[in-house]
């Protein structure tokens, strides 16, 4: 039996793979490969979508679907074939409509299958979303985008580097918060409202999470033992139902959880490394 056998490990992307300059650090690289080498299954759990995950496919090694949208839906990379996908049922129109007109000095987007939309000119979001390697497109709310499973709110967007959905005054996240307790009144009895950083609020089917997603797949697998790395509040399913779970020690959520280096140190390597065999010999 290979040492790794027992074991799903799924990462967050952002700030968890990758350093806060969304380099990913050559030591995650090489762990991952070990730990694939050695029985182990991994997969990215992420709230990019699959436009977003561009950045990323061939560099990151995966022996596992990709977990995206939050829990929303999984991607076979080798199948090319979205998975699972939970739609908000919800009406796209009317409620981009309505968000719109609830927050006019947000950006709202729909993250689709193919391409992120927004409904009005916005030249940062522009910047922003090409940036990433992120297809894109203006659009208007009636459009058939495809499956209705993700949109999100943004605040004013700096850079095009994902460091500036991080960076805010004490006044524009105040305003998130503010606008973070609205969404859940307005739709909360419909879907899940999930911040995914302190500038970007991520609304889902109701169900959805990233605990539930890792869950089913790791079932899927066949695995024993699940094991989850997170660093922001969008992870907090995802490591409260873990079987072991880490985040690196400069994330968000860092004090809630076990601490493995800061993310540009090699966070995942370190779980890979040290954490992960001492849980094995635990249960041996």
């Amino acid at each position: 039996m290979a040492h790794f056998d027992k074991v799903l490990l799924t990462v967050d992307y952002d700030r968890t793979l990758t350093a806060p300059d969304s380099t990913i650090p050559e030591r995650n690289i090489e762990a991952i490969r070990y730990f694939m080498e050695n029985g182990g299954a991994f997969t990215v759990n992420t709230g990019r979508s699959l436009p977003m995950t561009k950045v990323f496919r061939d560099k990151v090694p995966v022996n596992a679907p990709l977990l995206l949208y939050n829990g929303s839906a999984a991607y076979d990379l080798q199948k090319k074939q979205i998975l699972n996908p939970a739609l908000i049922e919800l009406d796209q129109a009317a409620t981009i409509r309505r968000t719109m007109e609830l927050f006019p000095d947000m950006t709202v987007e729909i993250q689709g299958l193919d391409a992120h939309y927004i409904f009005e000119k916005n030249e940062a979001w522009d910047d922003f979303t090409e940036g990433n390697n992120c297809t894109w497109a203006h659009a208007q709310p009636e459009e058939d985008l495809g499956p209705f499973m993700k949109f999100a709110l943004y605040g004013r967007i700096g850079s095009s580097s994902v460091a500036a959905l991080y960076e805010g005054s004490a006044e524009e996240l105040a305003r998130f918060d503010e606008v973070e307790k609205a969404l859940r009144q307005e739709f909360g009895d419909s879907c899940e409202v999930f911040r995914a950083a302190p500038k970007i609020l991520d609304v889902h089917a109701k169900g959805v999470s990233k605990a539930n997603a890792a869950r089913a797949l790791q079932r899927q697998l066949g695995r024993e033992i699940l094991v989850c790395v997170g660093d922001g509040e969008n992870d907090l399913s995802m490591l409260y139902g873990a079987d072991y779970a880490f985040s690196p020690s400069d994330a968000i959520v860092a004090k809630h959880f076990p601490n493995v280096c800061p993310c540009s140190e090699g966070a995942v390597a370190d779980v890979i490394y040290e954490k992960i065999p001492q849980i094995l010999k635990n249960q041996a």
